[in-house]
């Protein structure tokens, strides 16, 4: 009996030492794998590195003619249409949020949760289409030439709401992109806001606050790093986002005069060119999406670091 106990605690200590083992690798496999893409990057685009050099960041020219290729045109319009995603998505997605926690009947809330997720399942193709057939006309023919005739001559909004009303350009990306990333990032804030113990909230209302005050000076301290961290993980899904812009954005390579101008972006530029592209445009085309994972990468990694500090304060206080 004694024996048969022995054996089975053994059999059990190699079974635990198995399974540690086991998934230790399954975790190094995610550094690995980062490593692995990064450096098959870095080799494929190795050409254009050597081509171009530093100057590839700040070149405007994209002439698969004379062999001359620049990023500057592609990252400009990567973020200036994440930025008016994030602009237009935050304030909609944290009042969608707000309400679904604190505010919707107990009936509404599950209706209005299916519909985000039924959201954020739709395709990006078919946001894509839907903005080239439903919002560039409309604002070809209508908004654009609003916005254009009211703000056009005004001081410093003039050049954001300058040019011929194309319906096509960054702001059409932006906001299709804005609609894409609306349920993901109200999803997010609606699980941190879920988080909230009642405890706290009933506390302060027994003290006689106003919804208003609950949410301002009992959630919203609660739970602003995971805020923060929300928004930050839609813009860096905003920033990779390609064929809903793809539709949208234009796809011309040079410098925008104001937001209703065509442009492109990194991804749509890799998404339309690379098919056809060989020698050093395919390596230029590569370096563009080095480009677009290193600026991933240190988005997410000043989110994480804006994060740590902040729970370093709320640790101190």
């Amino acid at each position: 009996m004694t024996m048969l106990k022995t054996t089975q605690c053994l059999n059990q200590k190699r079974f635990e030492l198995f399974f540690k083992y086991m998934t230790a690798c399954f975790a190094w496999c995610v550094f690995i794998l980062l490593a692995a893409i990064l450096i098959a990057l870095m080799l494929e685009s190795w050409q254009s590195i050597q081509h171009f050099g530093v100057s590839f960041l700040w070149s405007e020219n994209w002439d698969p003619v004379q062999n001359q290729y620049g990023a500057l045109v592609p990252i400009i319009g990567t973020l200036i249409t994440s930025f008016l995603a994030l602009l237009i998505a935050v304030p909609i997605s944290f009042g969608i949020a707000v309400f679904i926690t604190e505010l919707a009947p107990e009936w509404l809330k599950r209706p209005i949760g299916i519909a985000i997720e039924m959201l954020a399942a739709i395709p990006s193709v078919i946001y894509g289409m839907w903005g080239l057939f439903v919002f560039v006309p409309l604002f070809q023919e209508y908004i654009q030439p609003t916005l254009i005739e009211s703000l056009g001559d005004l001081p410093i909004l003039e050049y954001f709401f300058a040019g011929a009303p194309f319906g096509i350009g960054l702001f059409t990306a932006g906001l299709v992109l804005a609609i894409m990333v609306i349920p993901f990032i109200a999803s997010m804030m609606r699980d941190v806001f879920s988080i909230v113990p009642p405890m706290l909230k009933e506390s302060a209302y027994g003290l006689g606050s106003t919804r208003w005050e609950v949410l301002w000076k009992v959630v919203l301290p609660y739970t602003k790093t995971g805020l923060i961290g929300s928004i930050m993980l839609g813009f860096g899904r905003a920033l990779g986002e390609t064929m809903a812009v793809t539709f949208v954005i234009g796809n011309a390579f040079q410098l925008p005069d104001s937001l209703f101008s065509p442009s492109t972006s990194i991804s749509s530029a890799i998404a339309n060119e690379f098919n056809e592209a060989a020698g050093l445009q395919k390596a230029a085309l590569i370096e563009l999406g080095l480009l677009l994972f290193l600026i991933t990468t240190v988005v997410l990694a000043i989110s994480r670091l804006l994060i740590l500090r902040m729970q370093k304060k709320e640790g101190k206080k």
